[in-house]
């Protein structure tokens, strides 16, 4: 009889985007202004919109621009352990 066969559970190793900063800043970007959009359109408090539009997008592209900043140093960490080990 076969043995079965384990499942992966490991997503497959993706390059990176050409500009993940810049790209974040964009999505983050597109994101608070629908939030302006969606208070301009139903007659809510505008201003109270963009105040916590631009919180939400200073808060996401920090945080974001933090992760791809940690990704680039541990690929990098592992980059040259991998060049001392001589791999």
């Amino acid at each position: 009889m076969n043995r079965p066969r384990r499942l992966q559970w490991e997503l497959p190793e993706i390059p990176p985007p050409k500009h993940p900063y810049r790209d974040t800043l964009f999505v983050y970007g597109g994101l608070a202004a629908i939030v302006v959009l969606v208070a301009w359109a139903t007659g809510g408090a505008v201003g109270k919109a963009a105040e916590v539009a631009i919180v939400f997008f200073v808060l996401a592209s920090a945080w974001n621009v933090y992760r791809w900043r940690a990704k680039v140093h541990k690929a990098a960490r592992r980059a040259a352990e991998d060049g001392k080990n001589g791999l």
